[in-house]
Formats: C-alpha cells, structure tokens, sequence
C-alpha cells in the first residue's frame, strides 16, 4: 500500500516498488492506492532481510515515494511507510473500513495543505579573538588556559544565541503554517569545524498561503544574524497525517 485518498482511481502513476503499475481499490467510501508484489521481495522474511540491505532499500523507497508523490500532485494524500503490506485486496477493503475514522480524519486535517521543511544550519567555527583575555605577562601554560576559558565562553555564549534564533524561526513559521513539527537540535559535539543543526522542522501549510511561508522564510534567512535557512517542499504530508505507520499489516 503507498497511500489512502478520498477520491476515486488515479491515472498516469509512475511504477511502483517492483516495477508494477499501482492501481485503486476501494471501500468505505475510501481509495488506497496499492501495487501487487511478489513474496520473494516483499514476504516477512525477505522484507527483513531486504531492509538491512541499504541498496535495495534506497532504490524500493525512492519508488515508493515517487508513487506517493505523483498521488499527492493529484489529489489530498495519507502517505502509508514503505513497508505496508496487505495478503491480498480484500484485506485492503477490510484495513479501510476497520480504520476508516482515522483515514478521514486524516484527511480533513491535510485536506488542501501541504508539507515543508525548514533546516536551520549554524556555523559555529569562528573562533574569539585569541588575545582578548589573553596576559602577556603570564607564563604560556596560564595563557593557555586562558584562552580556552575564553574559547569555552564563546562557544557558549554563540549556542544559547542559536538556540535563542531557532526559536524564533520556528514560533515565526507556526503563525502561517497550520502545525508544526521539530526534530530535536543536532547538537556540536566535537570542537572545530563542525556544522550544526539547530532547526529541523516539518511544517503544514495550507497550499493558499505556501507563498507567504517561503517569502518568510527567505525573510528569516536574510535576517538571522547565526543561521542559514534552508526550504525543501512540498511534500506529501507524511508527519502530519496521525496515521500510525503500523496501519497496514504485518508483512506475510
């Protein structure tokens, strides 16, 4: 299964996981969009071997979200994970009908809205000026601990101010975008050069206003006195359905 829809048959799908044309099947006034595959790919056995398997992973995932893309063009989606697999299409019928309250309220909540992303890169590498704390008239070990004292405070001090801004560019984004999600800071964990990510957010945006949200952010970014900002989108809403990645069965 890729995806759930409130609408009828879709046409002019891209192939799907295993090179198979992804087709309707409907019930409870529902549509999933599914595609038959073999059980040497797509069995218990051979999915959990075939997930540890990183080639075969990014080749079946980026077909898989070519087909949830290609539905989300067309029409409102609830994207299903990868791996969703049904025994056949009367258990489809049965998985929509048994959770046909989630699907549609699912639905209402991405109807007409679309997914962005927002990453908030921080460059925290420049150093504070070595001689600022710096004694002349101590010996090299004291201006060595010194100037580490220093360096520490500085970075520090520049983390809180990140953190500080990443704030604000989130609470600055949830105003337009109907939620909001955010992935825990990627936090500097060597000293040196190293790039951190302070902001990872997923964003819902009614596609009316998707305009007035990238001019935001562009706004943001030319702003920020520590960031840079960067918009991926749209995207099929996959963190703002509520749809449990569960929601098909287990592979069999």
């Amino acid at each position: 299964m890729y995806a759930v829809v409130g609408e009828g048959p879709l046409s002019g799908l891209p192939a799907g996981v295993a090179g198979e044309r992804p087709r309707a099947i409907e019930a409870a006034g529902l549509t999933a969009i599914v595609g038959t595959v073999g059980l040497d790919e797509f069995g218990e056995a051979a999915l959990r071997r075939n997930l540890e398997d990183l080639d075969w992973l990014e080749v079946v995932a980026r077909a898989h979200d070519r087909v949830v893309a290609a539905v989300a063009h067309t029409t409102d989606t609830v994207p299903l994970r990868l791996a969703t697999v049904c025994r056949d299409d009367d258990r489809v019928r049965t998985l929509l009908a048994e959770r046909r309250r989630e699907f549609d309220a699912a639905l209402r909540q991405i109807t007409g809205r679309a997914e962005w992303g927002v990453r908030a890169i921080a460059d925290t590498t420049a150093p504070p000026d070595r001689d600022a704390a710096t004694d002349t008239t101590a010996g090299a070990g004291a201006r060595y601990l010194a100037r580490r004292r220093t360096e520490l405070s500085y970075r520090e001090t520049v983390e809180r101010e990140v953190e500080a801004e990443a704030d604000g560019v989130h609470d600055a984004l949830l105003r337009i975008a109907v939620a909001g999600r955010r992935q825990p800071a990627t936090a500097p964990v060597l000293v040196g050069t190293r790039a951190w990510m302070p902001l990872n957010g997923t964003y819902l945006v009614d596609r009316s206003r998707a305009g007035e949200f990238a001019e935001a952010v562009t706004a943001l970014d030319e702003s920020s006195r520590r960031l840079r900002l960067d918009l991926t989108g749209p995207w099929p809403p996959y963190s703002f359905t509520g749809i449990d990645g569960d929601s098909g069965e287990e592979p069999s």
